[in-house]
Parts: structure tokens; sequence; C-alpha cells
């Protein structure tokens, strides 16, 4: 059977090492395919290192301000032009099994012959040194008064989920052709979330993957808004950061996906900013989710 043509979707900045071990564990994929890769500019000589490793991956410079959502978007835009079958985010600190991609396009297809062409597949990553669940898909909050999307964690079943994590996402031509790329409208984080949510109101469906596709350690609270060890106002000036809930960005994610009252929704992270409930050092997935 003819391997579909795939292009991998990543970005970088300033930690070459984790870079170049992602791309040492990509590369023993018993599938094959292309790189495109933003640097966003970088002074640790990632770039270099990748060339030197790695020759065959394109690589695309940005300036430093480009942020996830802008180098992924740029890699991105690349790989559209070419018109591939598939593509697949890749964080650069996700290390991939070695046949995660095989197993990834065996279940689209399977979801595919089920009428499901239009379907995102999420891979669910663990921590290295925990072995718990990190990133995968995500769940909205079944409280009312929360627009929160909540890790889903990993499954033993494939399974439907609301939107995901941009760790691992395969996503086929059939869904970008109308998603399209990553909305600009975004910054750093929110735009794996809205992708997701708008494909979903586009007719598409997010499937989470069964198992396992590698290890994604899990990102500290420490020192971000939600420590509990920081002032208020240090709380409070963190969350509105290009990496948390930078105003803009998160006005337009509300208006988007969080109905008629989402002003209300709006205020929630910058009052939990504000209030600093001890209880959430104790939740493992808060940072990485959505008031």
């Amino acid at each position: 059977m003819k391997q579909p043509p795939i292009a991998v979707i990543m970005t970088c900045f300033n930690r070459r090492e984790t870079t170049l071990n992602c791309l040492r564990a990509l590369y023993q994929q018993t599938q094959t395919f292309d790189v495109y890769l933003t640097d966003d500019g970088s002074s640790d000589g990632t770039s270099e290192a990748v060339k030197s490793a790695y020759p065959q991956v394109q690589i695309f410079l940005g300036n430093g301000n480009l942020f996830w959502v802008g180098g992924m978007r740029l890699a991105f835009t690349a790989a559209i032009q070419k018109d591939y079958d598939y593509y697949l985010w890749l964080n650069d600190d996700t290390i991939l099994e070695s046949d995660t991609i095989k197993r990834l396009l065996k279940l689209h297809q399977e979801l595919a012959t089920n009428g499901k062409e239009k379907s995102i597949l999420v891979g669910t990553t663990k921590d290295a040194v925990t072995g718990k669940a990190s990133y995968g898909g995500a769940i909205k909050s079944t409280k009312w008064y929360s627009n929160k999307y909540e890790f889903f964690g990993a499954t033993d079943v494939l399974q439907e989920c609301d939107t995901m994590f941009g760790n691992c996402v395969l996503i086929p031509r059939a869904v970008v052709n109308k998603v399209g790329n990553i909305d600009g409208a975004f910054i750093h984080s929110l735009g794996d979330l809205d992708y997701g949510l708008r494909a979903r109101k586009n007719g598409c469906s997010v499937w989470v993957a069964p198992g396992y596709i590698g290890t994604c350690s899990k990102n500290s609270i420490r020192n971000s808004w939600v420590d509990p060890k920081l002032p208020v106002t240090e709380r409070l000036k963190k969350a509105v950061q290009i990496k948390a809930f930078p105003l803009k960005p998160w006005t337009e994610f509300c208006r988007r996906h969080s109905g008629f009252f989402w002003i209300i929704y709006w205020c929630l992270p910058y009052l939990r900013a504000i209030v600093g409930y001890k209880n959430l050092a104790a939740s493992p997935t808060f940072a990485e989710d959505i008031a």
C-alpha cells in the first residue's frame, strides 16, 4: 500500500538539544515524511545544528516574535502549498515512539472507512519522569460557570473529544481544506484549542488515539500566573502576558467559543490570578487549561 505524503510541522526557540532529541526520535519512524521547522530567532545555534544533522529539514527563520502560533503558522503555510495528504503538528519537546505516525495513520484510515474522513487525531503524551499523562485531547468543562478546556487524559480506545493541545496532532487534507491554517489572531497559546473548535464548527471531529504516542514533560506552574507563592500584582501581570491570557487573543477566543455571556468567562483567569486559590497548585493540568 502506497504511503500518503506527510508533512511534519514544528517550531523551536533556543533549546537546541531538545529540538535535536525530538528530531532524532522523529527520524526513527517507520514512515517517511518531510519536516517544516520554524526557528524563531534562536541564538544558541539551533538552526546550524539541525542543518548539520538533518539537512533535509526545511527551516524557516523568525525574528523571535512569532512564538508558537506564529512559528507553526509559518511552517504550516509552506507545507499547505505542497498539498500533503496529512500534516503532523509536533512540539519539539515531544519524543515520539518509533511507530507513532504509522499508528496514527492507521487509526485515521479506520475513521475514514467509517465515513469520518474529516477527523483530527490527537496523540496523548506522558511525562518521562512520572509516567503520568501530560498532553493530548481536551474537553469542555461540564460546570456551567466555566469555559475551561481540560486535559482529556489517556484512553484505551479511540474516543472523541472537543479540541486539543497541539503537542502531537495528525490533521488530514480534508480538515485543512475546511479549516485552513492556525489563526493569526493568537500568539502563543489558544491557537491549538481554537483550531480544534473551529474544525468541529466546520463539520469535522477530533479524536484521541488510544494509549501513548511518546513523552513530553508537563510545564511547571512555578513562577507562572497560577503560582500561589507569587504576590497578587505579579500573578495578574503574568496572566496578561503572551504565554498566558493576553488581552486581545483571549478576547477573540471568548467571543468565538464562549457563547452569549462570553464577557463573564473572559474575566475568569484574571479573577483567578487575583484570588490565587491555594489549591491551584495541586492541579497538575491547571496551568495549561483555559479558564
